[in-house]
């Protein structure tokens, strides 16, 4: 029924018409009180930037539509997603990151564009790759004033995450089985964004 991909559908277009003005990354940590503030800000991180919502969804999207089994290129995701973080508290100067993050979301956009079936260990690679630069933009602008404020971030980094994921495999299994066009469609937004974003860093 029609009526089951609404909410789906209502999802799509509220990310595609997430501000652009939230695509940049300012670094320098946020203020925290304590673990669970640093547990609260990190969960609604991958939130707060179109460009992170954009490539998780499209992992999950992608995912659904085109690697089996589709939680393990997620799953991938977050864990290096976790490690780039913890890079990014200790300080590590990860080249690249903006560039690579633009990338990702163009590079998953015309993936999800063109439903590219692969092998799940190559997709879990791809996935991982990106992952980590984007942990390491997150790790850079969250607190992370000790290790237990540290650990509460990554945990709450990675629930969000995960949530925007499950959100991508809900919404790519939805589309493929009444509305492809409309996953090839969002794909190519998606990787139109990602092209932009490129554009602003050259």
């Amino acid at each position: 029924m029609k009526s089951r991909t609404l909410p789906f559908t209502a999802a799509a277009m509220a990310i595609a018409i997430a501000p652009v003005s939230a695509l940049a990354h300012v670094g320098g940590h946020a203020h925290a009180h304590d673990a669970a503030d640093s547990f609260a800000q990190a969960l609604m991180h991958p939130f707060t930037g179109a460009d992170h919502v954009a490539a998780m969804v499209a992992v999950g999207a992608w995912s659904a539509l085109a690697v089996k089994p589709a939680w393990r290129a997620p799953l991938a995701f977050v864990a290096l997603l976790a490690a780039g973080c913890v890079a990014g508290f200790a300080g590590l100067a990860v080249p690249g990151v903006e560039p690579m993050i633009a990338a990702s979301v163009l590079v998953l956009g015309l993936l999800v564009a063109v439903q590219k079936r692969m092998p799940w260990g190559v997709a879990a690679v791809l996935a991982s790759v990106f992952a980590f630069f984007h942990g390491a933009a997150h790790g850079a602008e969250l607190p992370a004033d000790n290790a237990l404020m540290a650990a509460a971030a990554v945990c709450g980094m990675a629930l969000g995450s995960a949530t925007l994921h499950l959100a991508g495999l809900a919404l790519g299994g939805a589309l493929q089985r009444r509305h492809a066009w409309m996953a090839r469609a969002g794909g190519a937004a998606t990787a139109a964004l990602g092209a932009f974003m490129l554009t602003r860093l050259a």
